[in-house]
């Protein structure tokens, strides 16, 4: 049977990526069949890697079958995975989030979990010498992939490894780094296309705070007022996407990459009360500016309190 690699829901860069690098190393360096499949549609920015280096959609499935086996990465959440996930053949796992719990298997597995801003990175150091058969386009995968979660090394995820991984993948390429982020940067601000529900789902993941069902939302990118333009609408939207996907609210940064700050949208009491709580933050309109705050794994999750 062939193995189904795939991230988390909502794919980003990362889940659209990764699943086509590990995808090919089982299937050209270890001579297994697999597959890259997504659980979504990819967002702007994937979208775009897939284009710029000629790489093919992943399949998109809502659910495994059971028995069926598959290798999970960029994730360990259930709650981010299909509902038959339990059912499946769970073969390995490589991610860089915390362990979270909830995931069955059917016997010992390769789990591998470390502390790097992208499961790219992870990647490259599994596949060791076996990276000079790598072709340029799924090399470029990898390299979008580590400057996409990284945001260019300005995320506070971003350790030196990463770096040195991303820069010597830009020299096999022939990449300038700045050039190419900026490209993949104007890629993932363009939302114009996209219904206020779409922006607030795009990258969003579920969390539950002191009892409180939140979906956190971040939009990252290098034209914030394109977004918050849309603020009044977007906090309108919040109430129905929370009651569709069973929240008590939706909370959604825009990430400015170039300034290096968030803007929080305050629709009500509870989100300034989390505003306050969480960022020490002084609210006094429907929006927070939170400087410094880049990363919904380090800085924005952790410090949630309501």
């Amino acid at each position: 049977m062939t193995t189904l690699v795939f991230g988390h829901k909502s794919p980003d860069t990362d889940s659209t990526g990764s699943p086509i690098i590990w995808a090919w190393y089982l299937n050209e360096v270890k001579g297994e069949a697999a597959a890259p499949a997504l659980l979504g549609e990819p967002n702007t920015e994937a979208a775009f890697m897939l284009t710029h280096w000629g790489l093919d959609k992943p399949q998109i499935i809502a659910d495994v079958d059971a028995g069926a086996p598959v290798v999970i990465v960029d994730t360990n959440n259930p709650a981010e995975l299909p509902a038959g996930i339990n059912g499946a053949d769970i073969r390995a796992i490589i991610d860089h989030h915390k362990l979270v719990g909830g995931l069955e298997t059917k016997g010992p597995i390769d789990i591998t979990v470390r502390p790097l801003a992208c499961t790219a990175t992870i990647m490259v150091d599994l596949i060791g010498d076996d990276m000079a058969k790598m072709p340029e386009a799924v090399k470029g995968a990898a390299l979008t992939c580590i400057l996409s979660d990284t945001l260019e090394f300005r995320s506070p995820t971003t350790t030196d490894h990463d770096r040195a991984v991303a820069e010597s993948l830009a020299r096999d390429l022939g990449i300038s780094i700045p050039d190419y982020a900026a490209e993949m940067f104007a890629a993932k601000s363009d939302v114009s296309s996209f219904s206020d529900a779409e922006l607030l789902r795009m990258d969003s993941k579920e969390y539950t705070v002191d009892g409180k069902d939140f979906r956190v939302s971040v939009l990252e990118t290098t034209a914030p007022k394109t977004v918050l333009d849309r603020k009044d609408s977007l906090m309108a939207s919040m109430v129905d996407v929370a009651k569709e996907d069973g929240a008590d609210q939706v909370l959604l940064f825009v990430v400015d990459i170039l300034n290096e700050e968030a803007t929080l949208l305050v629709p009500n009491d509870l989100v300034r009360t989390v505003a306050e709580k969480s960022f020490g933050a002084t609210v006094t309109g429907d929006t927070v500016v939170l400087p410094g705050i880049m990363s919904r794994k380090k800085q924005i999750i952790p410090n949630l309190k309501v």
